[in-house]
């Protein structure tokens, strides 16, 4: 041994044994038990959207049929009915019965509008064109993607 090196007189250092990485602490259980409840709670409630929304998939499906209808075989009046029918029963579903079973004309069409954008907003014509013996030329189009947009928009009373 040489007395002017005193390092080389050490013995190599002992490295511990590595670490397991199970079982994990009980802050880890705290963390997944968490994440956990987070997920259920996060899953419960898309269930019950995807649920409280059946009725919009529901009448999108019937305005989708009916739009194919129309196309195939245009009738105006038969199409601005059941389209009125259509939002009716959807209104009717969303808010409460009392407010709506009697709203009809100008007042249904703002009912209908105060959720729409400019550019999808249904005609004053829509209301009475089902009534008249020669319906106005309207934008068969314009009414599907206005009706569209508010079964797909419009929010549901508290």
């Amino acid at each position: 041994m040489n007395p002017q090196d005193p390092l080389a007189a050490l013995h190599p250092l002992r490295e511990p044994p590595p670490i397991g990485w199970w079982p994990p602490a009980p802050g880890w259980w705290a963390v997944a038990g968490v994440c956990l409840l987070a997920l259920l709670l996060l899953g419960y409630v898309l269930w019950r959207r995807y649920r409280a929304n059946a009725y919009r998939r529901k009448a999108l499906a019937r305005l989708e049929q009916l739009w194919l209808e129309q196309r195939r075989q245009p009738d105006l009046p038969r199409f601005l009915g059941e389209l009125n029918t259509l939002l009716k029963a959807v209104a009717i579903t969303a808010y409460p019965r009392r407010e709506l079973a009697a709203c009809s004309g100008d007042k249904w069409l703002a009912f209908l509008n105060a959720s729409l954008r400019e550019n999808e907003r249904l005609p004053r014509e829509f209301v009475s064109a089902a009534y008249r013996r020669e319906p106005p030329q309207l934008d068969v189009a314009q009414l599907h993607r206005g009706a569209r947009a508010w079964i797909t928009r419009h929010r549901r009373a508290a």
